[in-house]
């Protein structure tokens, strides 16, 4: 009889033991998170497509849909039409000039004539003088021409500056239009079906990287000295009964406030009050979900 109890009091106490080296056997824990991003409409209108479904993976910068915009197509090409009948009545200085060229070449040559007539005592210095003023006269007469035709025009194109800015803005808000995934991730939570009405800041759906998680385990205040950025890390989670998928971390983040522990969150000191969190990220195989629990051993060897 006493021998028996000497053996089940050594059990229990193996098991003990067991059970303390099992809690010891990871030095931070914590649930597995990731960065997730709402995206949300930049147009008001229908959604006229909507390629979305949770779960879904979607590539960034990948097109997934369109909002209604038919209008604002309609408003640039009246505002194209616009521009067209402005530049339109743009004037046409070579040939508006053109006359007044001619006149030119004309009086130059007739200059050339009196010029030649002086020297042979043929005509007067007067006669070539007035030649002369002719010539110069036709050649303001085409700079001042000049001058007022630039100045229309001008003007002209001044008026066409605002016509393409108000183009530029609709090409933006048809751009807006086009619905357009920002992140490479998958699909947790979708807010929108098609053919609803939309207004900007609507959101349309959640999404998250799952290639790489991040988990955010607590230490207590007597661990930090321990740990640094960059710092490579064994991560496990639980694969079943007694068993664990093994994971190499790198620590990327370590907070420079305490808080208290998180009622959720076991850390190796159960008696500490204060812990400091931690953000280690890790690349996932398929098997990571985001709020699973995952454990981090510090050594540079796998944890036990």
């Amino acid at each position: 009889m006493k021998a028996t109890f000497i053996l089940a009091a050594t059990s229990l106490g193996l098991l003990f033991t067991s059970c303390s080296n099992k809690d010891k056997d990871y030095d931070a824990s914590g649930a597995f998170e990731s960065v997730e991003t709402i995206v949300s409409t930049e147009s008001a209108g229908t959604l006229m497509q909507f390629d979305v479904e949770e779960g879904q993976t979607l590539n960034k910068n990948q097109w997934i849909g369109y909002i209604d915009s038919t209008q604002l197509y309609y408003k640039k090409q009246q505002l194209q039409a616009q521009i067209v009948s402005v530049t339109s009545q743009q004037p046409d200085i070579p040939v508006q000039v053109a006359s007044l060229q001619e006149q030119l070449k004309e009086a130059e040559k007739n200059r050339d004539r009196f010029a030649n007539l002086v020297k042979s005592n043929a005509a007067t210095q007067q006669q070539l003088d007035d030649a002369n003023t002719q010539v110069e006269v036709i050649k303001k007469q085409i700079d001042a021409l000049k001058s007022t035709l630039g100045i229309n025009s001008t003007t002209i194109l001044k008026n066409v500056a605002p016509l393409e800015s108000q183009i530029d803005q609709i090409n933006d808000q048809l751009k807006k239009c086009k619905i357009i995934n920002p992140v490479h991730g998958t699909v947790l939570t979708k807010y929108s079906e098609n053919h609803e009405i939309v207004n900007p800041g609507k959101a349309l759906y959640k999404i998250a990287e799952t290639d790489t998680l991040i988990l955010r385990a607590y230490i207590t205040g007597a661990q930090l000295s321990n740990i640094k950025l960059g710092q490579k890390v064994n991560v496990r989670s639980d694969q079943g009964a007694d068993k664990y998928r093994q994971y190499s971390g790198i620590v990327y983040w370590i907070s420079d406030k305490s808080e208290f522990t998180p009622k959720t969150i076991p850390t190796k000191d159960e008696r500490a009050d204060l812990v400091y969190a931690i953000k280690v990220r890790v690349v996932n195989d398929g098997f990571l979900k985001i709020g699973m629990y995952g454990e981090v051993k510090f050594e540079n060897q796998p944890a036990k």
